[in-house]
């Protein structure tokens, strides 16, 4: 045999063949954001759009500039800039400065995560970082929503450059749903809730476009079931124990449909760096990020809790994996113990 005609790859281990690398996990992730994507377009317009796209633009610039500048090869091709970038223009409000989502990825990108060492050093999720930072800095614009359906029930999409006020709510549904419940309903239907008829942001007014590419993402077996469904699942009993009102199961579909849970269930808390690695450990993951959701929304100042819950569970990703490894193959269980 002529083994010098054999195409023969030699690495280090471990050797395992598959067609996956970032890039095409990314592009799943794209992929998957595009049916909320274009919703969201449908409700509030083109301005939706355009706030993709310069997020997503100025996340890879700011990754581009940075490696630049530190003279380290360039990894724009790996796409995981574009996914932060768009993932926080779903985050924030459609009406929010394009200037404050350029330095909000300024944060995400730069600051949390190439000064941590690029992609797979950051131990927090950029995106939701950048977000965090925004709310920090610009309260009262991180908190101003849009609802394209304004007072006499026409829609109103938002206009591209400044705001339009005849669309604009104080209320989101998830600050209501712990003040005034029974308004609520009385505005929104649970159909309303999950298909997407509220306001908000991009990423969290239907549920349906979130679920159906979370479902995506599981099927192309980029993620796994084990931290949405523990993730949701915590949000769903706590909401059936606890409810606001004479109807469990209504304000449970409430709890569940609204606020950014199956954004940052499927997209934001399945972030494979911030995550634990093992199938026991994201079990723990989701159900500690319910529990501090539940306990944001109830008892905390701001009405939505899954930002900062998947932030601080992502502190603790490193202490879940040190303490829930699986038994190594050939290895007495007393002694992986020591």
């Amino acid at each position: 045999m002529d083994y010098k005609a054999l195409k023969l790859i030699a690495s280090s281990n471990p050797h395992i063949r598959s067609n996956d690398d970032t890039r095409s996990i990314m592009l799943d992730v794209i992929v998957a954001l595009c049916p909320a994507l274009v919703w969201s377009i449908y409700r509030f317009g083109f301005r939706a759009l355009i706030a993709a796209i310069v997020s997503v633009g100025s996340a890879m610039c700011w990754e581009w500039l940075y490696r630049k500048a530190l003279h380290k090869p360039q990894m724009l091709g790996d796409l995981s800039a574009a996914v932060t970038g768009l993932l926080l223009s779903m985050v924030c409000p459609v009406t929010l400065p394009y200037w404050m989502l350029v330095l909000g990825n300024f944060f995400a990108i730069v600051v949390v995560k190439q000064l941590y060492g690029g992609l797979g050093k950051n131990f927090m999720n950029p995106a939701l970082a950048g977000r965090a930072a925004l709310v920090a800095c610009y309260a009262s614009q991180m908190t101003t929503w849009f609802d394209p359906n304004n007072a006499q029930g026409v829609k109103a999409p938002v206009s591209l450059i400044g705001q339009s006020l005849d669309g604009l709510t104080a209320a989101t549904p998830m600050a209501q749903i712990g003040e005034d419940f029974a308004g609520l309903t009385a505005t929104y239907s649970v159909s309303d809730m999950f298909i997407g008829f509220i306001g908000g942001s991009a990423g969290e007014i239907s549920a349906m476009m979130l679920l159906f590419g979370g479902l995506y993402l599981i099927f192309r077996k980029v993620i796994s079931w084990h931290i949405p469904v523990a993730y949701i699942g915590t949000v769903a009993l706590l909401a059936l124990v606890f409810p606001h009102g004479n109807d469990p199961v209504q304000y449970m579909l409430y709890s569940v449909f609204g606020g950014g849970l199956m954004l940052g269930a499927f997209f934001m808390a399945t972030d494979y760096v911030t995550s634990p690695v093992t199938k026991t450990g994201q079990l723990i993951f989701g159900v500690g990020c319910g529990l501090i959701t539940v306990f944001i929304r109830t008892f905390g100042s701001f009405p939505e809790g899954v930002c900062y819950s998947i932030l601080l569970m992502n502190c603790t990703t490193w202490i879940i994996d040190r303490h829930i490894k699986p038994t190594r193959f050939g290895v007495v269980k007393e002694a992986a113990k020591k």
